[in-house]
């Protein structure tokens, strides 16, 4: 069952929403204004419309610390991905890589150098000096 979450509002299965209400506050992914004007203008360069798809966030094993970040879009949630919505963007997160992932902020950095996604993670011990890599 697909879960959709909207920031600041309580967790419920996209499913039925009647059963399975989550009560509090969810600890999430967070992401920043700079880094959805971000996925938006991707999206759109890509011709894929917000209603179509959405960007999954992951991770992987590998990199220089042993888990790799992972970003790229998809047409639609797998069974049981987390959706998290954003206005008209929606972010998916499968369940193994929300291990890593939750209470992580997703921005967007710019820079005369360079031009990236920057995770921000509480849950990463150490991290390799490119920012796409990490330990937990």
């Amino acid at each position: 069952m697909t879960t959709i979450i909207e920031p600041g509002k309580p967790e419920t299965p996209a499913e039925n929403p009647a059963q399975g209400a989550v009560k509090g506050p969810v600890k999430g992914i967070e992401i920043t204004e700079k880094a959805l004007a971000k996925v938006r203008s991707a999206l759109a360069k890509e011709g894929i419309s917000p209603e179509q798809g959405g960007v999954r966030l992951g991770v992987q094993g590998g990199g220089c610390s042993g888990l790799s970040y992972n970003v790229r879009f998809d047409t639609q949630p797998r069974e049981r991905d987390r959706v998290f919505q954003y206005g008209e963007i929606r972010v998916f997160v499968d369940p193994k890589s929300f291990i890593y992932l939750h209470g992580m902020v997703l921005d967007y950095q710019e820079t005369l150098m360079q031009q990236q996604f920057v995770f921000v993670n509480p849950n990463a011990k150490k991290s390799c000096g490119c920012g796409t890599s990490f330990s937990s």
